[in-house]
């Protein structure tokens, strides 16, 4: 039986959905192309020119891609772990190979990385310089972290939640272009199998990167559709799932140009307030279709899991 396009496609999006997954949970460990393509039943040569053309870099690339950005992360967010504990964490051999390979990606070696971007806020505004040009700059940083605490304050509801677990009918999409186009397909699928019958179904998305961290149009995101019915994954449709957990969760009604400043004033939010990212991802979940809405806003719920 000939198997039509449409359908092989769908079979190595589904391979390689589960390939990333194996990337993503063994960061720490020898990541080969054998060990992978064994994962997903293709010959290495067929597995390397398949996941090249879906994900737009080499198996390598990718993986070293993700053990940086990943350790970018750590430095950020877990001040706790020494730059060693990190680059262990995420499969360097030793301090001196991350340094050389972080510094090639970022520009700086991961001390100036982590020095560069300060966490505790509070501590930054009590910090007094006798240099006259590395106080305005510090001004300047503090009015930009005000501004983000003040615009919060005027556009959002926060709430700290215990979520329960939580599971999405999804698709993978990288980088920011053809969202919509993705949604399309999703509820397109869902649609004859009555998953959109339940008025609760919420579109939403999962982010796998940080924007801040990962280039725009190399973010992995799952496009998802948080529905209470049972269903079964097929070709590029997977079973996305977020840990039951402790989460901020701000509500906005915004319009489409102000989703970064909601994210990045939610995370300053975090921070101002002492609160540390745990490792679960972030989400948005819509509450309203925006083309309903008198000013086409979006009704929506930015999720931060916390430890």
């Amino acid at each position: 039986m000939k198997v039509s396009e449409d359908a092989l496609e769908k079979d190595y999006i589904s391979r390689i959905n589960k390939a990333l997954n194996f990337i993503d949970n063994n960061l720490d460990s020898e990541l080969s192309l054998n060990t992978i393509s064994k994962i997903v039943f293709y010959s290495p040569f067929h597995f390397h020119r398949i996941f090249k053309a879906i994900i737009g870099e080499t198996l390598n690339t990718y993986i070293t891609r993700r053990r940086i950005e990943k350790s970018a992360s750590s430095l950020i967010y877990k001040k706790t772990l020494s730059v060693s504990e990190i680059a262990i964490t995420y499969g360097f051999k030793d301090h001196s190979s991350f340094t050389r390979a972080f510094k090639k990606f970022y520009g700086v070696s991961p001390v100036e990385f982590r020095k560069n971007t300060p966490r505790k806020y509070s501590k930054i505004c009590k910090t007094e310089s006798k240099n006259s040009k590395n106080n305005l700059i510090l001004e300047e940083y503090i009015c930009n972290i005000n501004n983000h605490l003040n615009w919060i304050k005027m556009n959002a509801t926060i709430e700290i939640k215990t979520l329960p677990e939580l599971h999405f009918a999804s698709i993978t999409h990288i980088g920011v272009n053809d969202i919509d186009h993705v949604f399309s397909r999703l509820i397109t699928w869902a649609t004859p199998k009555g998953l959109m019958d339940d008025p609760k179904v919420k579109t939403a998305i999962i982010f796998h990167d940080s924007f801040k961290i990962t280039d725009h149009n190399k973010v992995r995101m799952n496009i998802c559709l948080l529905t209470n019915k049972a269903f079964t994954p097929e070709g590029e449709i997977t079973t996305s799932i977020i840990k039951k957990g402790k989460y901020i969760v701000g509500r906005f009604e915004i319009e489409s140009k102000d989703f970064e400043k909601a994210w990045t004033s939610l995370f300053v939010w975090m921070n101002d307030k002492g609160y540390k990212k745990a490792d679960n991802n972030p989400f948005e979940i819509f509450q309203n279709d925006n083309r309903e809405h008198p000013e086409h806003k979006f009704i929506v719920n930015l999720h931060i899991p916390i430890e």
